[in-house]
């Protein structure tokens, strides 16, 4: 008998897998934490948190063993994946942030903020506008909302088509991206109230 699909969270060192577990949760949906491959096996769509940087998280993916089951279920078996914040940078091939080598699944860089021109981190509510249609998109129902960032660094991408939402600090940047089944969000989409959680619950339906 073939196990029922769940909603898995990664759980790593460097993550804050509760919160989100508790926003998935609030909105109805059962899911529980993947802190080792064979936790992937059943994934109907799987959420990667994001606290601290890239170096740490790309280290402590790599420890649990995660990092080659994360290429396993999201580019060869095509599972829905949501990156936040941190999560997001790591989908690029390289972040300015600890030098480090990311997964490279979308073409592009990680920047630092200009601290001589803005205040960094950046740290608080901005309006996010979402360019790209997605199926998350139909679900969400608006083409615009206010967003929680907590970032210093933020994702060149290279392929224009992968940046699904912007906002302005200093000038636009990449807050949000989707290519095919991945999507990746700056902003903590578990601490972004009513506007962060209807995002939440269109991609949980859209797995």
């Amino acid at each position: 008998m073939t196990s029922a699909k769940k909603i898995k969270i990664i759980d790593y060192k460097a993550g804050n897998a509760p919160s989100v577990l508790h926003a998935v949760q609030r909105l109805g949906f059962q899911a529980e934490f993947a802190a080792g491959p064979g936790d992937l096996e059943n994934a109907a769509c799987i959420i990667l948190p994001g606290v601290g940087s890239a170096g740490a998280t790309m280290d402590s993916l790599s420890e649990s063993g995660l990092t080659d089951a994360l290429n396993e279920y999201v580019i060869n078996k095509q599972i829905p994946f949501l990156g936040v914040c941190v999560g997001l940078q790591i989908l690029f091939e390289h972040s300015e942030e600890d030098d480090a080598l990311c997964f490279g699944w979308l073409k592009g860089r990680v920047k630092r903020f200009d601290s001589a021109l803005l205040r960094v981190p950046q740290m608080g509510w901005n309006k996010v506008s979402f360019v790209n249609d997605t199926p998350v998109n139909a679900l969400y129902g608006a083409a615009e909302g206010y967003f929680y960032f907590v970032n210093s660094y933020y994702a060149k991408p290279e392929e224009q088509s992968d940046i699904w939402g912007k906002a302005d600090y200093g000038g636009d940047f990449t807050a949000a991206v989707r290519r095919g089944n991945i999507y990746g969000t700056q902003f903590h989409i578990e601490k972004s109230g009513e506007a962060g959680l209807k995002l939440l619950r269109g991609f949980l339906q859209s797995c």
